[in-house]
């Protein structure tokens, strides 16, 4: 993190549009990806289950987005999930991953529609083949926010995300939950390795940049390129 200036309102004024030219590492992540051989070890009242899943997810690049002069580029993402036994969604999470070009500062948000909410960070370079975002309950910075009943039946003590970006552009991701359960803990994880289906679209003002380029080349006669 860099130094709070003392001019914490002013925002950036040379902003590239373009999202996914400046994602830095979390590039290699945007498109549509799916996958049929993920696997999840959850807890249950017998012991641990092992499930196999089919997973889809959709990473959208968005606008640059400013904290005064913090500058942020990222990713809208929704994760859907099912198993081959069942039609019912399994799993449904939506969130944004982030990137600092200053600093090198991932992150990840993440929210489900069972009561949980949380805020995951690292680090890393924009050509880093792997990227690792954790977060921890209790911290006021990334921290992890659950339901009275997750708190008390299923607490969430840690969250790790580590992801590698493979030579054939597919990914994949190693997701580790340290639970609390019945007085005890346990490791809750997924993993699955992703494959592109369709490629990523360029966010709103990108489009709108380039539209205007279009339009300007055109009635200038010259060549939008």
């Amino acid at each position: 993190m860099l130094p709070i200036p003392a001019d914490i309102f002013t925002e950036p004024e040379d902003v590239s549009p373009d999202g996914l030219a400046n994602l830095g590492p979390l590039r290699r992540l945007a498109g549509t990806w799916q996958a049929d051989k993920g696997i999840d070890v959850n807890p249950k009242a017998e012991g641990p289950e092992r499930r196999t899943f089919i997973e889809r997810i959709r990473m959208d690049p968005i606008d640059p987005q400013a904290n005064g002069p913090q500058l942020l580029y990222g990713l809208r993402y929704h994760i859907h999930i099912n198993t081959p036994e069942e039609d019912i969604t399994f799993h449904d999470q939506v969130g944004y991953w982030l990137w600092e070009p200053a600093t090198g500062l991932i992150m990840q948000t993440l929210a489900i529609p069972r009561g949980q909410v949380l805020l995951a960070s690292g680090k890393a370079g924009p050509d880093d083949r792997t990227i690792t975002v954790t977060a921890k309950r209790g911290d006021t910075a990334y921290g992890i926010c659950s339901t009275d009943f997750l708190e008390q039946a299923f607490r969430t003590d840690t969250y790790r995300c580590d992801i590698t970006f493979n030579d054939d552009g597919s990914w994949t991701y190693l997701i580790q939950t340290e639970l609390f359960v019945r007085g005890a803990p346990f490791n809750h994880r997924d993993t699955n390795t992703l494959q592109l289906v369709a490629p990523p679209k360029l966010n709103p003002l990108a489009v709108i940049a380039s539209d205007r380029a279009k339009e300007n080349a055109a009635a200038g006669g010259g060549s939008a390129a």
